[in-house]
């Protein structure tokens, strides 16, 4: 059976209608892409805007300046923004060993019928509404911490100890004292906030660290365990190589909802606008005070609020970008190689 070729002119009009097809689709996949960057920079600029007038008014002394005295209408933002960064390293100094290590326990250690149960629960943990951790933290944690792990710090490292007389830590090792040191009785504070986000964000990174893990090659690692390898031998100089860029992507990712974190560290950072340097004293993130004085503010109020959120975006696009400068490096670098 003899096949009819396709007339010129006929395969002249599918190519032609192909070629507009597919400009088409690349036009409407370039406005997509341009949505996104228009979304990032009218967020930007909006918050620019709406804090216009506390900038203009505080100048450069806004962002080093601890005050916040609504009914002066003074204003600073040392205190919001020194509260995000140090809960948010907090959060992250305790939440990556522990995401790697209940990652590694899922990949490699772990038997096959119980991978299944716990990986499914990390992902439900990881979409738990953050009010509900919130109030996990009000109500349960923040009073066992003022009972059982606030005392071992006050009396072991801080220098306000309640027998007056100063371990040798906080005697000797400078500025732990001052770390540790408080008269407030109460459990929420910064301490207590770092906790609670880490807690939020370990679920997140270590599902993270799951799926990039289970893309190792297998016959990479079964001929390092056939060279004699421990299971951590092959975790640390296998695993953790091969999947170095998505980990540290998925790290910043979890920094990244930890700095912009807002009912959890509400409900026990304490929300006190006064700079402290103990990590067991209450304190302000930008956004648990953009969240408690943003529907009564007005005039230059709302203005510093509008200028909080502001530095928040530019605090965030910095840790993110800081993220993409050491993943390229990393690329860099593994393509010398």
């Amino acid at each position: 059976m003899s096949h009819q070729a396709t007339p010129p002119a006929q395969a002249d009009r599918r190519d032609l209608r192909d070629a507009r097809n597919d400009r088409w689709f690349a036009r409407l996949l370039k406005v997509c892409a341009l949505l996104v960057l228009a979304s990032l920079i009218g967020a930007a600029g909006a918050t620019l805007w709406g804090g216009r007038q506390a900038f203009a008014t505080f100048g450069w002394h806004f962002l080093v300046s601890d005050a916040w005295d609504p009914g002066n209408d003074v204003y600073g933002a040392l205190v919001p923004v020194y509260g995000t960064v140090v809960t948010s390293v907090i959060a992250l100094v305790l939440a990556v060993p522990m995401s790697f290590g209940i990652a590694l326990y899922l990949s490699e250690v772990a038997p096959a019928w119980l991978r299944t149960p716990v990986a499914s629960a990390i992902e439900l943990l990881a979409g738990i509404p953050s009010i509900i951790y919130g109030m996990w933290g009000l109500f349960i944690f923040a009073p066992f911490f003022a009972e059982h792990i606030k005392p071992f710090f006050t009396n072991h490292l801080g220098d306000k100890p309640d027998d007056g007389q100063l371990s040798w830590i906080a005697a000797h090792v400078p500025f732990i004292g001052k770390l540790f040191g408080t008269d407030y009785p109460f459990g929420a504070g910064v301490l207590t906030a770092g906790i609670v986000l880490a807690v939020m964000i370990i679920p997140f990174i270590s599902s993270v660290m799951r799926e990039v893990f289970q893309t190792v090659p297998t016959r990479l690692k079964e001929s390092a365990y056939a060279l004699g390898s421990t299971t951590w031998e092959v975790a640390w100089d296998i695993v953790l190589p091969y999947t170095r860029s998505a980990v540290i992507g998925g790290i910043f990712l979890g920094l990244g909802r930890a700095l912009g974190e807002t009912m959890a560290v509400t409900f026990v950072l304490g929300n006190t606008l006064r700079l402290s340097p103990s990590l067991l004293d209450p304190g302000a993130s930008i956004a648990s005070t953009i969240a408690n004085q943003f529907s009564e503010a007005v005039g230059l109020q709302k203005s510093a609020l509008m200028a909080l959120a502001f530095l928040l975006f530019v605090v965030t696009f910095f840790v993110l970008l800081a993220a993409r400068w050491m993943l390229r490096r990393l690329a860099f670098r593994e393509g010398n190689r």
